[in-house]
Order: structure tokens, then sequence, then C-alpha cells
């Protein structure tokens, strides 16, 4: 293939790829405005229903009636892998008294399980796919942008939402009172 038809489907395929950036954004953006009451009750989170590690589908209302920390995050997300120790530190800080962090890794399940396996998480790690991606815009984050963190009270009702890496006193300052 000569230079010239290289530098076409290049531009071809950059211009095809903008236009579906373009039109993705839309609808997602669409979808937030439609769910925002959802998100608030946290309706929307105790309904969503993922694969753990084992890959046996666990629902996120078993959780319901503790203070619930719900990661995303990814195995190539540098802030991700940041602030993990820090949620492991805090499990065992917290559990007594009503925590549950769980994480919801958008990643391939062999990566996520030898990544767990290797850091000791101490909490449930279940395997998101696009359903978890659009479970994160519905929960206020249109860009699904990762690490992305949700905190709810006992109730289910939503707490606090982060976008980036949280540091252990900031997420304590959320949670404590909710304890």
């Amino acid at each position: 293939m000569t230079k010239v038809r290289w530098a076409a489907v290049a531009v071809g395929i950059g211009v095809l790829a903008a236009a579906a950036g373009f039109v993705l954004r839309s609808v997602s953006l669409d979808d937030v405005k439609g769910h925002t009451r959802a998100a608030a009750t946290g309706d929307t989170l105790s309904q969503a229903t993922f694969p753990d590690l084992a890959g046996k589908a666990q629902r996120i209302d078993q959780w319901r009636g503790k203070v619930l920390v719900v990661n995303f995050w990814a195995t190539w997300c540098p802030p991700c892998l940041t602030e993990i120790p820090e949620f492991i530190r805090m499990q065992v800080q917290y559990r007594e008294q009503g925590l549950q962090f769980v994480g919801v890794a958008i990643d391939q399940p062999d990566k996520v399980a030898v990544f767990a396996d290797k850091m000791g998480i101490n909490y449930p790690v279940l395997i998101g796919a696009l359903d978890a991606v659009e479970l994160l815009r519905t929960l206020g984050n249109p860009q699904g942008g990762l690490p992305f963190t949700v905190v709810f009270d006992r109730s289910g009702k939503l707490a606090a939402t982060e976008l980036g890496g949280l540091d252990e006193a900031k997420l304590s300052r959320v949670i404590e009172p909710l304890l």
C-alpha cells in the first residue's frame, strides 16, 4: 500500500473514531439525565449484579444495611493501584463497625484475579464490563473515568461520590459519620 493510501486510511479511521466518540458521548449524557433520581436513592446500584472472581453472580444489594463503599477500578489504572492498599487497611479497621468495600473491576477477569491475590484484597471483587461502565455513568461519572468511588449509607442512600484517587484521610471523613 502506498503512503498516500495509508494516510487516507488513517484519516478515515480518525474521522470514524471521532464521530463514534461524539455519538457515544451524547447517548451517555442523555442516559445520565434520565437516571438522576435512581442514582440519588441508590436503587440503580442495588439492582446491579456482577460476577465475582469465581464467576458467581453477586447482587450489590446483599450488602444493604452496611456502609457500602463501591470502587470502580482497573489493573491498568495507576491511581486505582495506589488507593487499593488503603482500602484494604480500612476494611480491616472499620469492618466491625459495619463498613463494606466492594471493588468492581473494569478489566479482564484473569488479570483481576492475579492482582487481587497478589495485593491480598480482603473485600469482594466483582468483574464489570460495559454494564459497569454504564452504571458508573449513571451514578454521576458521565465521562466513565477511573477510579470512581461511591459511598452509600446503611439504608442505601447515596452519601458521596469521588472521581479520581482517594486517600484514607478523605474517605475516613466521609464514612465515619455513617458508621
